[in-house]
């Protein structure tokens, strides 16, 4: 069976590595929400079957990303703020705990690497791709330090929709706050302070909140309407 760059047949089953390359799409805004989408047409584009595109889609709406309307194919959905303060619930209830453990005992070479991923993320110069891979692997970093590899993957679930949010605010807003942020959870990391550590995540995370009004002013069509 051909395959799509990018797809990789030892890596695994199709549905999941469809699945995340759709994803990453609609989280970056490279597929805009209420744009339609078909099996056939996602089939055609990553040179599978229509097997495992079916399987990302249902994926794909148990995260909130698409609506499957039966006979009528499948919507990218607009973000939704209930998703999203949802998500972030779960992500501060989370991530706060994971902070305060790698606190208390951190592991040889955790505060290098996350030291190293601060300093990269405070070197990107407009390319909100890039910034969000190393944001990403900030979080990641301490879900492994922590040995909570397994809450991580519950975190990944659920954050589809925060996700988007944190990808436009990188486009409309200054990132500089965000980095300063992670540098207060590693400060505390370092100060061995589980308390500040857990404090300083959950004012990390509590920022989408404040952000949101903004990016919804600046790019109303990617919002389900309120009410």
């Amino acid at each position: 069976m051909p395959l799509q760059p990018g797809l990789n047949l030892s890596e695994g089953a199709l549905g999941p590595q469809v699945y995340k390359h759709m994803r990453d799409r609609i989280i970056s805004g490279q597929i805009t929400p209420g744009t339609r989408i078909s099996e056939t047409e996602i089939a055609r584009h990553y040179e599978v079957s229509r097997q495992p595109v079916r399987e990302a889609f249902f994926r794909l709406a148990d995260a909130g990303l698409v609506q499957v309307l039966p006979q009528r194919g499948t919507l990218v959905r607009r973000i939704s703020i209930r998703g999203v303060t949802d998500a972030r619930f779960v992500r501060e209830a989370i991530e706060a705990d994971i902070a305060r453990l790698v606190a208390e005992d951190p592991a040889p070479g955790t505060t290098e690497r996350l030291a190293d991923l601060i300093e990269q993320q405070a070197g990107v110069d407009g390319d909100a791709a890039a910034f969000i891979r190393l944001d990403e692997a900030f979080h990641h970093t301490l879900a492994q330090a922590a040995d909570k590899t397994f809450a991580w993957r519950i975190v990944e679930e659920v954050k589809g929709q925060m996700d988007r949010v944190r990808f436009l605010s990188t486009r409309y807003l200054p990132t500089e706050r965000l980095v300063d942020q992670h540098r207060a959870v590693l400060a505390a990391i370092e100060a061995r302070d589980p308390d500040a550590a857990s404090s300083a995540m959950r004012q990390h995370l509590r920022g989408v909140l404040s952000d949101l009004p903004e990016i919804a002013r600046q790019v109303p069509e990617f919002f389900e309407p309120e009410g």
